[in-house]
């Protein structure tokens, strides 16, 4: 695997300049990019950035995390609290984010988007307000296990860490999680299905492939 030392501040102006020359593939007004990747490799902070460059260039965008749409605890930790299938398969709520996220940017869609629907600390709804995104705008979804669906992405950026970097900087109270990340290694591949692959072993430097 071949990859081009980079850092993150040049990373996410290639990629707002990748996303600047894109279209959507269903035609539609809005593109939708996931940066897919573990809770320790914080794909949320490379989509932060993203969008940053993005306003720069006067191209709306909004930053969604995954962790707004879990399920219920009552739900997602029916068959315990450190159930790494359950984690894998049953922790994220598909249907909302189908709903309230893809929905609207359909052709014809509303362009009204809910950027979280539940919060995992208190277990109540988060009833934040719908976010308009105007046509032209650009959805960045981030969070963990993102390309096992079948979300109707435009780009896909994967954040990796080799298992020895996962376990190193994913907390110890978080590492009966690794069994569903090495499943989807196995899986999904996501390192060789992305678009744009990032490496992340050593967080202040970067490499990338895209």
């Amino acid at each position: 695997m071949r990859l081009e030392a980079i850092t993150w501040d040049r990373l996410a102006e290639l990629l707002a300049d990748r996303l600047a020359g894109l279209e959507p593939a269903d035609d539609g007004a809005w593109l939708r990019v996931a940066f897919d990747g573990a809770p320790a490799a914080r794909p949320g902070d490379l989509a932060e950035r993203v969008g940053e460059a993005l306003r720069v260039r006067g191209r709306p965008s909004l930053a969604v995390g995954a962790e707004g749409f879990l399920r219920p605890a009552s739900l997602r930790l029916e068959r315990g609290r450190r159930d790494a299938e359950s984690y894998y398969g049953g922790w994220l709520d598909t249907g909302a984010l189908w709903r309230e996220v893809f929905g609207p940017l359909d052709p014809g869609g509303s362009g009204r988007v809910l950027p979280d629907l539940w919060d995992p600390a208190t277990d109540r709804a988060t009833r934040s307000p719908y976010v308009q995104l105007p046509p032209g705008g650009v959805l960045l979804l981030h969070g963990p296990l993102l390309l096992r669906h079948w979300f109707p992405f435009d780009l896909t950026v994967h954040v990796l860490l080799s298992p020895a970097a996962l376990r190193r900087r994913t907390p110890e109270t978080d590492h009966w999680t690794l069994p569903a990340f090495e499943r989807y290694e196995s899986e999904t591949d996501p390192a060789a299905t992305a678009d744009v692959l990032v490496r992340a072993d050593d967080p202040r430097h970067p490499a990338w492939r895209g």
